[in-house]
This record gives C-alpha cells, sequence and structure tokens, in this order.
C-alpha cells in the first residue's frame, strides 16, 4: 500500500492525474475540492459557509476542510459513500469486499499546518505518507488552461480575478508546504507544462521507483 499527496497550483492538472493514477493503481482518490463541492451541492451547513469562500478564490479554513477529509479517510476507506450510490469505492454494498491498494489526496495540505494535521489523521489510521508529487506549470499556461476550462464548465470560481487570486495564494501558501516536503525527502517535482499522457508518464515512473518497480 501506498499513500500519495499530489500537489499542482490551479490549472496544473492534479485532478486529472489523481484520477488516472486512481485508475491505474488501484487508488482510493479524496479530493477535497469535490468534497467541498458535494457538500455545497448538497446545501449542508459545511457547505454554505464554503460557497461563498471558494466563489472568491479564497482558501476554506481548516475548520471545514479537515472534518471533511477526516471522515472521508476514516469511512470510505472501510464503508459504501451513502450519499453516492455511483461511487466507484461503493463495492461493498454489491458484495464484493474490495479494498483500494493505496490512497491519493489531491487539494490538501496548503498549508504547513495541515500537512502536520494529515499526518496525524494518517498515524490514527496506521498508515503514512509515502510520496508527495508537486506538478509544475508556467503561470502563463496556467491562467490559459483555466480559462479554456471556464469556457467548458461555466464555474463561478474561474473568472480572470479570481483565478489570478488563487494562483497568488498558491504560491504564497502552498510553497512552504512543498519545502516542509523537501526536508522530509518525500518530495518529487514533475513537469506539468506538456501533454497530460506526458505528466502521467512522469509521475508514474516517480511512483514506481518509490515502490521499487523499477
Amino acid at each position: 500500500m501506498i499513500n500519495i499527496v499530489i500537489f499542482g497550483p490551479p490549472g496544473a492538472g492534479k485532478g486529472t492525474q489523481a484520477q488516472l493514477l486512481a485508475e491505474k493503481y488501484d487508488f482510493l482518490h479524496i479530493s477535497t475540492g469535490d468534497l467541498l463541492r458535494q457538500e455545497v451541492k448538497l446545501e449542508t451547513s459545511m457547505g454554505l459557509r464554503a460557497k461563498a469562500i471558494m466563489n472568491r478564490g479564497d482558501l476554506v479554513g481548516d475548520d471545514i476542510v479537515v472534518p471533511l477529509l477526516s471522515r472521508a479517510l476514516q469511512y470510505r476507506t472501510t464503508h459504501p459513500d451513502p450519499l453516492n450510490e455511483q461511487d466507484p469505492w461503493d463495492k461493498e454494498i454489491r458484495g464484493e469486499q474490495h479494498r483500494p491498494e493505496g490512497c491519493i489526496i489531491d487539494g490538501f495540505p496548503r498549508t504547513v499546518q495541515q500537512a502536520q494535521t494529515l499526518e496525524f489523521l494518517f498515524t490514527r489510521l496506521k498508515r503514512r505518507i509515502d510520496l508527495v508529487v508537486a506538478i509544475e506549470v508556467p503561470r502563463d499556461e496556467l491562467v490559459r488552461r483555466i480559462h479554456e476550462r471556464a469556457a467548458i464548465s461555466g464555474r463561478a470560481d474561474d473568472t480572470e480575478e479570481v483565478i489570478r487570486h488563487r494562483i497568488d495564494l498558491y504560491d504564497q501558501q502552498t510553497q512552504p508546504v512543498l519545502d516542509y516536503y523537501r526536508v522530509s525527502g518525500l518530495l518529487v517535482t514533475v513537469d506539468g507544462s506538456e501533454e497530460i499522457p506526458d505528466t502521467n508518464r512522469r509521475i508514474c515512473k516517480a511512483i514506481d521507483l518509490r515502490m521499487g518497480r523499477l
């Protein structure tokens, strides 16, 4: 079992890569962005609080994100998700008794304090973080990609002002987290400026090396 955290600024494609890796390696994929959007869709108290914050492009506070992540890590690794009958990990209810071989988290942590919190959550589950992958993409390319995504999705948090604000926040708040993981020897940086398959091959090589497959 290997547990991975994947980083990348808005538009780097970390969500796409996380999904591809989950399929290839049989990982449980937990996206804090997806968890938050699910709460918004369900109009829960947490979702209503998070919605305005997300639309401004600001980071949702630990008081909302950490409980959602903790619940996902503890519950979805042992139970089906009652909120989504199509969840690919909701197999126990169909008698398949399947458990993913590892876990990949995207969208968290974004601060050093969150990194320490994540380590605590993993320790409680008798797990550890084995690899941290950071996807690097030039700023101009990030803006271009998000504009392209906005034209397709119509997401309210993909305006020009919000885009640049989110990238600035990533640079200011998330880079120290990468330094934190670099010191621990867990960090691997990957060039994500080319096509999706190219980035995926680079990440898979890093994972295979960590898993002892190369």
